[in-house]
């Protein structure tokens, strides 16, 4: 009976297991041959096409927009030969264009096949349909552009974004990675009247990678082994996310090109429209964040803090670790650069030696706290420092009333409003003496440790002209 209860126990896990993976890939698996399919469309797709009329469109030339980047697939086995990125953006881009209602996209790229096939046609016409049609066997005049399209995939960042997790227990596990690359795509318009760059514009598009996996290994009986795992792999297509990115650029070309007076809409008061107030919108926001594209948040802190803090504090020393005592304390700042600030703090924490002491003790400490993200909402930070702690009746067991120490924490800051942090932090206090438990053995001198929660207050605005470092 308890071989069935703990088949059925790690049955069940496994079925969890396979639920955690998550169930959308095992939904959508090619259990039979698929059918051709049109192309699948790109979110940007619709946003061109929901674009205001032109009020007349521009007849454009594409000769060539192709891969600028040279990169070759990356290979973890060994040399690759495929490139990174399709080679048929000129392709794509004249679908674009052709389909935004804005553009006349003339071929160019194989402007040796046309000129062919119409000297063909006229030497046919000419042979066949005798002198007196002459006149007829003419063909009309190729279409000449106004505006050239240069320009091209000039960039493929790989790994500009890389991260995972994952946990191991009790023969049963579970992990989980990620990686992020980035297509750049650059086009310019050039007059053929002059051959001025009318305008140029930039996009990008990321393109994401992520792998998932769970598995079981364990002895369910004496020989007999469960073993079992699942998980799944999604990357973004390459040429989608080029196609996207091609389809963006388009777009700003002809809102930026309305604005600059290059071509006009059909109705002038479209500039107003929900797609031109969306694209300011974006550029607003795109002047304001970093080469990952995360918002960069200005005057978040300021020259002078003000903080507290609640926690907790456990002994290690000599003997059997302590239990957890409280601990608070109210501190001071001021930043010497927009990411390193120096702080005083005050404040009162316990320490308990087990059946030895329970100590309660004051304490000051003076550090410099590094924020490694300080334009950002949410940042890791490291402090060290050093201090002492202070009792009147001597500190633990030692009958010193001043017990010097070194100390060193590191947590994340949240800035849930504008100049107000929220932190969680762990940290050490490590004793310059072995004198707190009253015992002296060991490499090691006494030291505490904790977890803490607080707030911090920044005052006045931090103007950055000290350079970061």
């Amino acid at each position: 009976m308890k071989q069935k209860t703990i088949l059925l126990r790690n049955f069940i896990a496994l079925i969890l297991m396979v639920l955690v993976a998550a169930c959308g890939p095992y939904m959508y698996q090619p259990l039979q041959p698929r059918r051709a399919t049109l192309g699948q469309e790109s979110p940007a797709k619709r946003v061109l096409l929901d674009l205001p009329k032109a009020k007349e469109k521009i007849v454009v030339a594409v000769y060539k927009f192709r891969d600028q980047t040279g990169q070759y697939k990356a290979s973890e086995t060994g040399a690759n030969w495929s490139t990174a990125v399709t080679q048929g953006a000129t392709t794509i881009l004249i679908r674009a264009l052709e389909e935004s209602g804005w553009f006349i996209p003339i071929e160019r790229e194989n402007m040796a096949n046309l000129l062919n096939e119409r000297k063909i046609i006229r030497t046919s016409r000419s042979q066949y349909e005798g002198a007196e049609d002459k006149n007829n066997s003419l063909l009309p005049p190729l279409l000449f552009a106004g505006v050239i399209l240069e320009g091209g995939i000039i960039s493929y960042e790989t790994n500009i974004l890389t991260g995972g997790a994952g946990i191991r227990y009790f023969g049963a596990d579970a992990s989980g990675q990620y990686r992020e690359d980035k297509v750049s795509i650059y086009i310019r318009a050039v007059s053929t009247a002059n051959g001025k760059v009318l305008k140029t514009v930039y996009t990008t598009k990321s393109i994401l990678s992520q792998e998932v996996s769970v598995g079981l290994f364990r002895y369910v009986q004496v020989m007999r082994l469960l073993e079992a795992e699942t998980g799944f792999t999604y990357n973004e297509p390459a040429e989608i996310c080029v196609t996207e990115a091609i389809e963006k650029a388009v777009e700003s070309l002809i809102i930026e090109g309305v604005h600059d007076k290059l071509w006009g809409l059909q109705n002038p008061k479209d500039t107003i429209s929900t797609a031109f107030n969306n694209y300011q919108d974006e550029k607003r926001i795109i002047y304001n964040s970093d080469a990952l594209g995360r918002k960069i948040s200005k005057d978040l802190r300021g020259k002078v803090t003000l903080g507290v803090e609640l926690g907790s504090n456990s002994f290690y020393g000599d003997y059997t670790a302590g239990q957890i005592r409280p601990k608070t304390s109210f501190s001071l700042g001021a930043a010497i650069n927009s990411r390193l600030y120096i702080s005083s703090e005050i404040g009162y924490r316990g320490l308990d030696v087990q059946n030895k002491v329970d100590d309660r003790s004051y304490f000051s400490d003076l550090s410099l706290r590094y924020v490694f993200l300080h334009d950002n909402k949410i940042t890791p930070y490291l402090s060290v420092g050093g201090g002492y702690d202070y009792n009147p009746l001597g500190v633990g067991l030692s009958k010193e009333q001043y017990l010097p120490k070194v100390n060193g924490s590191f947590g994340l800051e949240y800035m849930a409003r504008k100049n107000l942090g929220l932190l969680v932090s762990t940290g050490w206090n490590y004793y310059l003496s072995d004198k707190f438990d009253g015992t002296q053995t060991g490499m090691y001198n006494d030291m505490g440790w904790g977890i803490s929660l607080g707030m911090k207050l920044y005052l006045f605005k931090l103007r950055k002209k000290v350079a970061y470092f």
